[in-house]
This record gives structure tokens, sequence and C-alpha cells, in this order.
């Protein structure tokens, strides 16, 4: 079953967004998390921040990229939702972390920041309600 249709078949609250909405809003995010994730380990290969900023970014692309195998291939609401619970941590860490280096990454990571954190309330609501 491919995402969408699988996505289309949980119950999910009213306020649940439509499945196509996703790939473009995560076109987006994905764009500004590269640059923004780039530019702070080419700090970090330069020798100008230590390694504890930069690891809440690594961890946040390996919960963040390990979501939709866990969601949709393992088919699994709850191993997600400690999944996405992980994405927002480790967001969270990272831009608190890097703000004293570079506050422009936190700033532009904003929209990303909202995004989990809805992310986490409907995953929490969808795992509540398929449960």
């Amino acid at each position: 079953m491919n995402e969408p249709t699988q996505y289309v078949q949980y119950i999910k609250p009213l306020w649940a967004p439509p499945s196509w909405l996703f790939g473009p809003v995560w076109t987006v995010l994905y764009a500004v998390i590269i640059a923004s994730y780039g530019y702070v380990g080419w700090l970090y290969w330069q020798g100008r921040l230590p390694f504890i900023v930069v690891l809440p970014f690594i961890l946040n692309v390996i919960f963040n990229l390990a979501f939709t195998p866990i969601q949709f291939g393992l088919k699994n609401n709850l191993l997600a939702a400690g999944d996405i619970l992980l994405v927002l941590a480790t967001l969270a860490w990272a831009l608190w972390a890097i703000w004293p280096h570079a506050p422009w990454v936190s700033y532009i990571n904003l929209p990303y920041l909202g995004w989990v954190l809805f992310a986490t309330v409907l995953q929490l609501t969808i795992t509540k309600l398929n449960w």
C-alpha cells in the first residue's frame, strides 16, 4: 500500500490536512533543511563548531528520515509517534544549540519547527484514534 492510500485509510481528526499537501510542504522544508543543516556541517568541518552543537542536527535528520519507513513501511503508529517526538526534541535542541553561533539557522527553521509541532499533534491523534 502506498503512503497516500494508507494515510486516507486512517481514522483522522477533522483538522487533518489532505495527503496531497505533505509533498509540497516537505519539498520546501527539505530545501531549508539542506541549506541550513549544510551550513552547520560546513561550520563544523571548518572547526568553528563543537560536535555537541552538530549532534542534534545529525540526530534530527536520522529521526526525520526514519519516520516514513516506520509509519508506512512497518505500519506502526505507536513507533511513529515515538519517532516524531524525537524529531521534535532534536529539532528544538538543534535550534537552541546553534543560536549563539548562527541565529539565522534557528530563524530559517521556524517553519520546520511549526510543521513538526503540527505533525506531532497529528501523529499522536492518529495513533490514539487508530489504537
